[in-house]
């Protein structure tokens, strides 16, 4: 069988004696979307921490376009194309739109940032203001224009829609889809079940640290077990 973009390999992660993510195993096809959905304390953003490269598993493989990274630094991994827009947003916001976006690219140069612009215009008006003066929807696409900047093959996209107005959700999820229609593989996380396994390629559910169902988002949304006992978590 061909490397997939990214093959998680029974992976665990602990934190002292707490173990957050126990013999966890997925695939994401180049191209494709992927989700990971689940309660709060499941262990999604440990598994996306691991695979960029923020905390290093207790055990298992990743392997990144065929190569093993399990213990390559965050850094390393964002100038191979592996790119992580983190759970809260996490901009600078006493730096501006622009230098904001430009430390996205601290590797690749500053060619993409014209194109953020072009697919945020609100971004582009306000480049000289500091990050902080943004909205939370407009934090959101600062976080993943600063990703794309980066020109990623593979974006983790840890809980994009959290904490914003349904129309907000609306746009990120709009966002998300030309990500994935510009060839970029994308791995969601997200406790949205129901609109991530909406747009996913393959679904994995969690619960504990383990995967507890798997298949086509289709699949999931259309299985009672999985709607009745994790898919009221979000609508």
């Amino acid at each position: 069988m061909n490397d997939a973009m990214l093959t998680v390999d029974r992976l665990r992660v602990s934190y002292g004696r707490v173990e957050a993510v126990r013999e966890v195993s997925f695939r994401a096809e180049e191209g494709s979307l992927v989700t990971l959905v689940g309660a709060n304390g499941a262990g999604k953003s440990s598994i996306v921490n691991a695979i960029s490269g923020i905390v290093r598993p207790r055990g298992g493989r990743i392997r990144f376009r065929g190569k093993d990274i399990t213990r390559t630094p965050a850094h390393r991994l964002v100038g191979q194309g592996l790119v992580q827009v983190p759970e809260g947003r996490q901009i600078l916001t006493s730096l501006t739109i622009e230098e904001n976006l430009q430390m996205g690219g601290w590797h690749a140069g500053s060619a993409g940032i014209d194109d953020v612009y072009d697919r945020f215009p609100v971004l582009a008006e306000r480049r000289r203001l500091p990050a902080g003066s943004l909205s939370g929807g407009e934090q959101q696409m600062l976080a993943i224009g600063r990703a794309l900047v980066a020109e990623p093959s593979l974006i983790l996209l840890d809980e994009p829609s959290m904490g914003l107005a349904p129309l907000i959700v609306d746009e990120v999820f709009a966002v998300i889809g030309e990500i994935r229609a510009r060839g970029t593989t994308v791995v969601l996380i997200e406790q949205n079940a129901r609109r991530a396994l909406g747009v996913a390629d393959r679904g994995y559910v969690l619960a504990s640290g383990e995967i507890v169902h798997e298949g086509t988002g289709a699949e999931l949304l259309a299985d009672d077990r999985v709607v009745s006992a994790y898919l009221g978590i979000a609508t």
